[in-house]
C-alpha cells in the first residue's frame, strides 16, 4: 500500500500525493526544472543545496542511474517533487533504478501530484518555500508554521553547507587537491618551461566541469572558497576558475574581496554560475534574484556581437541587474527567453571570441574550447614575458576575463 504525502506551499496551497522516498518532513525553496533527461545530474548538482526540485517532465527514472553520471557523491537537494517515478530502468549503463537510488540517499520524495499546476503557480507568483510531509509526519498547520520560521532564517551563506571551514589550533586549514592527467593537450607548450595549471576556487564544483579540463591535460588545483589570496598567488596558476555553487552570491563577501584582489593582479579568471555572479559583484555590478530562475536544458543564449544562438543547460536563481552595469563591464551574451545577462567581459581587455562554424556546436564544447585556448595562450605569453606577471605594472597582451552565467 502506498503511503500518503503532502506538499504545502507558503501561500497555503496543498498538493496531495504519495511518498516515494524516506519518511519525514523537509522544508526548502521550490524550483522547477524543465529537463526531460539528465535527472541524475540534476539531483547530484550541489547548486540545488537546500532546495526542493520539481520535475516538470511527467516520467522520471526511465533509464535508471549509474555512478558515472553523478555530478557529486551526494544529493544536496532537500527533497524531490514529481509526477511519476519509474521503478523499472531500461538502459545498458544502468546499475540500479531511481527509486532504489533515492531511498539509499534517504531523500524525501512526493510523487503523483499535478506538477503542471505547481509549475504554473511558481511561474505566475514567483518562487515559494514549501514543505513536504509524509506518512505520520503530515500536519498542515505545523508545515505552515515551519515554513514561516524557515523563511526568517534564510540569510545565510549556503556555500558553508557544502564546504565548511576547517581549523587546527585556531588557524584555518586550507586543503589543496591537485588533479593531474597524462593526456597532454597542450603539446605545443612542451618546449616552454611552464605547464598549464588552473586553480579552481570551488563552492562544491560539479564533477563534469573538472573532467572537461582534466581530459584536455590541464593540471587542476582545487582550493576551497575561503582560501586566502596569498596562498592562491603562491600556486602561480595560469588562470583561476570560479566554480558553480549554491546560494546567494551577495552573501559571499569574503570571496568577493578575494576576487577583487585577483582582478588587480591581472590573473586570467573565469566564472561559472555562482562564480560568474561573484565576478560581476567584484567588477562593480549588482545581483538580483529572479522571479523563478532558470532551471532546464533548453535555454537559448545569443552572442550579441555575432548573433550566434546556442542552446544551454542552466541552473541559477540570480542574475546581474542590467541597471548596475558600469563602464568597465560589457555585456556579451543574453538569454532569448527573458533578455537576462548571460555573459560579460571587462572593458579594454582583448577578448577571445567563440568561433562560429557551419555545423551545429554544443554550447558546452564552445565554452570548453574557449577556456582551454585562453589558458593555453596565456601560458605561452607568460613564458615570453621577462617580468613577473603578478606585478601591477606588467603589460601583457592577453588580459581576458569571461564570466558565464550557467552551464
Amino acid at each position: 500500500m502506498k503511503e500518503p504525502a503532502i506538499l504545502v506551499l507558503q501561500d497555503g496551497t496543498i498538493f496531495h500525493g504519495y511518498n516515494s522516498g524516506t519518511d519525514g518532513y523537509v522544508i526548502g525553496e521550490i524550483v522547477f526544472n524543465t529537463s526531460m533527461t539528465g535527472y541524475q545530474e540534476i539531483l547530484t548538482d550541489p547548486s540545488y543545496a537546500d532546495q526542493l526540485i520539481a520535475f516538470t517532465y511527467p516520467h522520471i527514472g526511465n533509464v535508471g542511474v549509474n555512478i558515472d553520471d553523478e555530478e557529486s557523491k551526494n544529493i544536496y537537494a532537500k527533497g524531490v517533487i514529481l509526477k511519476n517515478i519509474s521503478n523499472i530502468s531500461s538502459n545498458y549503463r544502468s546499475t540500479k533504478n531511481l527509486l532504489q537510488y533515492i531511498k539509499e540517499k534517504k531523500i524525501i520524495v512526493i510523487s503523483n501530484i499535478d506538477t503542471r499546476k505547481l509549475t504554473r503557480i511558481l511561474r505566475n507568483r514567483g518562487s515559494q518555500y514549501g514543505c513536504i510531509q509524509s506518512n505520520k509526519y503530515i500536519n498542515i498547520q505545523h508545515a505552515l508554521k515551519k515554513i514561516k520560521s524557515y523563511k526568517s532564517k534564510k540569510q545565510i551563506e549556503l556555500t558553508k553547507y557544502v564546504g565548511t571551514k576547517k581549523y587546527i589550533n585556531g588557524l584555518i586549514l586550507v586543503i589543496i587537491y591537485i588533479i593531474k592527467n597524462k593526456n597532454n593537450y597542450f603539446n605545443d607548450t612542451k618546449k616552454y618551461k611552464e605547464k598549464i595549471t588552473c586553480s579552481c576556487i570551488r563552492f562544491r564544483c560539479k564533477k563534469n566541469i573538472l573532467n572537461i579540463l582534466n581530459k584536455k591535460g590541464c593540471q587542476i588545483t582545487l582550493v576551497p572558497y575561503y582560501t586566502p589570496i596569498n596562498i592562491l598567488i603562491k600556486l602561480k596558476p595560469s588562470g583561476v576558475l570560479l566554480s558553480n555553487g549554491p546560494g546567494d552570491p551577495r552573501l559571499c563577501t569574503d570571496t568577493i574581496k578575494c576576487v577583487k584582489k585577483i582582478l588587480k593582479l591581472h590573473i586570467p579568471i573565469f566564472g561559472i554560475c555562482l562564480g560568474h555572479q561573484i565576478l560581476a559583484l567584484a567588477a562593480g555590478a549588482e545581483i538580483k534574484k529572479m522571479k523563478f530562475g532558470h532551471h532546464g536544458s533548453n535555454h537559448p543564449v545569443q552572442n550579441i556581437n555575432t548573433k550566434h544562438v546556442f542552446i544551454t543547460s542552466q541552473n541559477h536563481n540570480f542574475t546581474i541587474n542590467p541597471n548596475t552595469i558600469n563602464k568597465n563591464i560589457i555585456v556579451t551574451h543574453v538569454s532569448l527567453f527573458d533578455q537576462t545577462i548571460q555573459g560579460i567581459k571587462l572593458y579594454k581587455k582583448i577578448h577571445l571570441v567563440f568561433r562560429d562554424t557551419q555545423k551545429p556546436v554544443r554550447a558546452l564544447m564552445i565554452l570548453k574550447n574557449y577556456l582551454i585556448n585562453l589558458l593555453k595562450i596565456c601560458v605561452i605569453r607568460k613564458n615570453y614575458a621577462k617580468k613577473n606577471r603578478y606585478k601591477k605594472n606588467i603589460n601583457l597582451r592577453i588580459r581576458t576575463y569571461y564570466y558565464w552565467a550557467s552551464m
